[in-house]
């Protein structure tokens, strides 16, 4: 990286040269402008001197005269050769320059080079005192010019501007070397003092000396003033440090009851979830099981009937039929509230060791979530509240049931108990899609919605609008720290009052193993998210 120095010696030398490059390029276009005008007043000078003289010599077929004019119209170095045809002979005479500047015959030389201008030769016959002059073609000349002169010039000219530029730079970078050497000296002094402060401790470095009377110095008596009232500041810090020392101990023996005490509220929360699906699952099996006692009773009532009735040999037809329809409604309400029951006792059964267990196996969602559901039908059956449930039967995750289930089960409660009025109808929907290796599921209700001020904090623990209601605050910060710790997923919610709650659950299909979730849960860590402590709340994407 340069240094400010060379930058300001690389940027005067930039202005310098773009200044005087400017200036040389409008001086060598004026005079390569004046050298082309030069040039042509040349070419029509010789032109017209040679259209003059020439045609009367010609016309006496006078070569000696013809090269002699020749001759004088060559001294200029610009014109290469001239060549005289005459119309009746053709090549009657001419000059060529030879490379060593003498003139030679046009019939010894080769083809000159230059550019070429042919001018016809007229001769006035009759004489100027002639009444009737009538103008005679003679013949006509070629004359050769060269540009040669013109761009030596130019490029010699162009070579002294380039050395003019290359010592005014030097000179330039010199007494700029020279000049910032003042400024940046002390500055040098000012950079290493404090390099020194930042590197070695303010106890080991020394003040610089303040002998300077100008900006610099003052400057430098700042810095000085700087390191001793930093010297004070980390003598009162380590006096800070040695009484903060003493109480580390007690700090971290808080910090370790406090975490406990979080894991206790966690696990309480998980118990509790698990103690009130308990409670409606068995309020629940009551009613199918009184039907099956009360079909029991009258089929052994309707037997004990029929018993007598074959004692005291009195059957009849009838009481046989009426004995026959009677068992076949009986085992009918017998075996269908059986099965009810025993599939509420199997959706609890399985709900409830995912729960109380920490076990990973692949589990269809469908099915799974229909059983969350089954087991959540005696909370939902006293609201007038409807779940709809749309995900396809293929897919299948490998993860987390009873953490699952969890998720699941508190967003649907808190959705009963937050979205609608006591007694008020509304819907539940329950939705998911495949989205690569990524399950979506979407938790939906048209509910009163959550109040903007109030969006930003429903993760945060212990956060609840119900307090003194049996809220603890502590089931959605639940579904956060499941979704995001455990299935290295996101959560995110939208709301709109009046109209309802939109939650959003991104998870990997397959959990990731243990090395690469920890992995992934440190990388959230560093976005904000401790991994050891219950968190403060993660915001909400709306």
């Amino acid at each position: 990286m340069f240094s400010i120095q060379s930058r300001l010696k690389l940027l005067f030398v930039v202005i310098v040269t773009l200044v005087l490059s400017i200036s040389g390029s409008f001086t060598q276009y004026s005079l390569g402008k004046a050298l082309e005008e030069s040039n042509q007043r040349l070419r029509k000078g010789v032109i017209t001197r040679l259209q003059i003289s020439l045609p009367s010599a010609l016309w006496d077929l006078d070569k000696s005269k013809v090269d002699s004019i020749v001759e004088a119209e060559m001294l200029p170095p610009e014109v290469v050769s001239i060549r005289v045809y005459d119309s009746s002979v053709g090549l009657f005479a001419g000059k060529v320059r030879a490379p060593d500047g003498k003139l030679v015959s046009v019939e010894r030389a080769p083809e000159p080079g230059g550019q070429a201008v042919d001018a016809p030769l007229v001769f006035l016959e009759g004489g100027s005192a002639s009444a009737s002059i009538k103008p005679v073609s003679v013949g006509r000349v070629v004359i050769n010019f060269s540009r040669a002169q013109i761009d030596q010039t130019l490029a010699s000219e162009l070579m002294r501007k380039v050395i003019d530029v290359l010592v005014l730079d030097l000179i330039l970078v010199a007494a700029l070397a020279l000049s910032l050497r003042v400024v940046f000296e002390p500055l040098k002094q000012l950079r290493d003092g404090l390099f020194d402060l930042a590197t070695r401790g303010s106890d080991d470095v020394e003040e610089l000396p303040e002998n300077r009377r100008d900006e610099l110095g003052d400057v430098i008596r700042g810095f000085n003033q700087i390191q001793r009232r930093l010297k004070s500041t980390i003598g009162r810090i380590r006096e800070a440090e040695d009484a903060a020392r003493r109480s580390a101990q007690q700090t971290a023996q808080a910090l370790q009851d406090l975490r406990q005490t979080q894991e206790s509220l966690l696990q309480a929360e998980r118990l509790a979830s698990l103690g009130s699906l308990v409670a409606g699952v068995a309020h629940e099996i009551n009613t199918p099981v009184g039907i099956a006692l009360t079909s029991a009773s009258v089929l052994k009532a309707a037997t004990d009937e029929l018993e007598i009735a074959v004692k005291g040999a009195g059957l009849k037809k009838s009481d046989i039929l009426r004995y026959v329809e009677t068992a076949s409604e009986s085992a009918r309400l017998i075996m269908n509230n059986a099965y009810r029951a025993a599939h509420l006792i199997h959706s609890f059964k399985q709900i409830a060791v995912d729960q109380t267990s920490e076990a990973r196996r692949p589990f269809g969602l469908h099915e799974y979530i229909e059983e969350i559901v089954s087991s959540l039908q005696p909370k939902l059956k006293k609201t007038p509240i409807t779940l709809v449930l749309n995900c396809p039967d293929e897919i299948v995750l490998d993860s987390y049931p009873g953490a699952f289930a969890q998720v699941i089960t508190n967003l649907t409660l808190n959705c009963v108990e937050h979205a609608f009025e006591v007694d008020t109808a509304g819907e539940i929907m329950i939705s998911a899609r495949l989205d690569g290796d990524v399950v979506e599921l979407h938790v939906k209700d048209d509910g009163r919605g959550i109040a903007p001020e109030v969006l930003d904090r429903i993760f945060d623990p212990f956060f609840t609008t119900r307090r003194g209601q049996g809220g603890t605050g502590l089931g959605l910060n639940i579904v956060y720290n499941l979704i995001v710790k455990q299935f290295i997923g996101t959560i995110a919610v939208s709301s709109t009052l009046g109209q309802g709650t939109h939650f959003t659950l991104r998870i990997p299909r397959v959990t990731p193993v243990d090395g690469e979730a920890e992995a992934r849960a440190g990388a959230k860590a560093e976005d904000g998210t401790n991994a050891d402590t219950l968190p403060a709340g993660p915001g909400v994407q709306a």
